[in-house]
């Protein structure tokens, strides 16, 4: 039985309806419960429901075979883990947002040392320094978009689906991050030693979302 770290709520509905059309029915997944291990012996998954941010450790470290997770947290996490599939469901862009009345309209347009908040601080790190851009990073878990409001910061990385929430909160997006979607990962060692089980999943995943695309 394969091993699945995947987080409870919208995104695993859909994971669930892309297995049920490959041919792995696990209406586990979408019914309510308390409980963190659910299986489906019928598909022969097992699945892990954990929070989105712990999936890729999940998968490093063995504790599951396989794992659904967003792109821009897999590349947050950093984790050596093997992305096999984009799901394709889930997308939603990473931006840089600022308040629409400070005026900015680029990145460069920022003040030396400005401070960003972001629930992403490893990746808008990144993405500064490789814009030759000075940034203060500050860590946020809670709405980013209230960090301009009360004045604790100058801009956002955050992702948006459609930009709503920013344009609510006097927000507007002057550079785009990354784009993001649900990935399905899996261990490197599981990958090997567990190969035909994997593939196998993988290539059903695989027609399904061809399939979708004509």
């Amino acid at each position: 039985m394969l091993s699945v770290a995947v987080s409870k709520g919208r995104l695993s509905d859909s994971f669930a309806d892309l297995l049920e059309s490959a041919g792995y029915a696990c209406p586990v997944l979408k019914e309510p419960t308390r409980k963190l291990v659910v299986e489906s012996p019928g598909a022969g998954l097992r699945f892990i429901l954990a929070k989105p941010s712990d999936v890729p450790t999940y998968v490093e470290y063995g504790a599951a075979d396989l794992g659904v997770v967003g792109k821009d947290t897999l590349v947050e996490a950093d984790r050596r883990v093997a992305e096999l599939l984009d799901l394709q469901y889930g997308r939603c862009v990473m931006v840089v947002a600022v308040p629409k009345a400070a005026g900015v309209t680029a990145v460069t347009d920022l003040d030396f040392n400005s401070r960003v908040a972001t629930k992403y601080p490893h990746i808008a790190r990144t993405y500064f320094q490789n814009q030759g851009i000075q940034a203060d990073i500050i860590p946020l878990h809670g709405s980013i978009e209230l960090g301009p409001i009360i004045g604790l910061a100058d801009a956002i990385v955050d992702i948006t689906e459609t930009g709503r929430t920013l344009v609510e909160n006097g927000l507007e997006s002057i550079a785009t991050v990354m784009d993001s979607s649900s990935r399905l990962v899996a261990n490197r060692v599981s990958y090997k030693m567990k190969y035909l089980e994997i593939q196998r999943l993988v290539n059903a995943l695989e027609g399904v979302l061809a399939d979708e695309d004509h």
